[in-house]
């Protein structure tokens, strides 16, 4: 009897630890993927709370303009009117939070379009007045993505430009310091569509990723996983800190009423 005991009580905590261990998922690990294509751009996702948003950025006769390629720039997609001045205008509005909560940032991705040296150029001239609201100051981190220059030319930009890495990149101390998250496509691990349960190899060769991602002290992001309740648990239950999602307010609701 005290042995069966023994182990009800290992079985119970074991299962109390471990249900413990499970990262809790809110909307602060949502990501918008190719936010300016929503009818609301910018508000659709922080309006779900989102902690990531998603922008695409071309460099047009000294003008930076949201879209997903050239041909879809109008004059009032500029970046400054869809995401500078919007979140801008919420961090005055919440005293110097961008959002009404204290404790939760925002992490605006910024893919380059056109040349990143140049871009980054424009977009730092943009930023450069507002640096109290941008980490590490304040609660907005930027990461540059798409045309990023070659690492060695990180340590060139100003605090509060970090990038996005690549898993399988090597980078020095240095140029890690200005990494900001590291993410990858999930077709370079998987052909899985979302239904049933992702195949056991592609499971091992994403957590290998995560786990030594996760050693440098940095996030993960995969973009373009199947986009349903099944793939976003299985994300989870990953460990993948951000959840890449077209699915925005979807996406929003699951994570709020999802059981613990």
């Amino acid at each position: 009897m005290k042995y069966r005991f023994t182990i009800l009580i290992t079985l119970f905590f074991g299962g109390y630890a471990t249900a413990q261990n499970i990262k809790a998922y809110t909307t602060a690990q949502a990501h918008s993927h190719n936010d300016y294509v929503r009818p609301r751009a910018f508000f659709d996702a922080y309006d779900q709370q989102f902690g990531s948003i998603e922008a695409d950025l071309y460099l047009v006769r000294d003008t930076l303009f949201v879209a997903h390629d050239l041909k879809d720039i109008t004059p009032a997609k500029t970046f400054s009117a869809l995401y500078l001045k919007p979140i801008l205008q919420q961090v005055e509005k919440n005293s110097g939070n961008i959002y009404p909560q204290k404790d939760v940032p925002l992490q605006l991705l910024i893919d380059l379009k056109t040349s990143g040296e140049e871009t980054l150029a424009a977009l730092m001239k943009e930023l450069e007045p507002y640096q109290e609201v941008l980490a590490p100051k304040g609660q907005v981190t930027i990461v540059i993505s798409g045309n990023v220059p070659d690492p060695t030319l990180f340590e060139k930009y100003p605090p509060y430009i970090s990038f996005d890495g690549r898993p399988e990149n090597t980078y020095t101390a240095d140029q890690l310091a200005h990494i900001g998250l590291i993410s990858q496509a999930f077709q370079r691990y998987s052909r899985w569509n979302g239904e049933g349960p992702l195949p056991e190899k592609d499971k091992k060769n994403i957590l290998k990723m995560i786990e030594e991602t996760h050693k440098q002290g940095k996030k993960v992001r995969i973009w373009a996983t199947p986009d349903n309740i099944n793939s976003w648990k299985t994300m989870m239950a990953l460990g993948v800190d951000y959840l890449n999602t077209d699915k925005v307010k979807e996406m929003g609701d699951y994570l709020r009423t999802a059981p613990r």
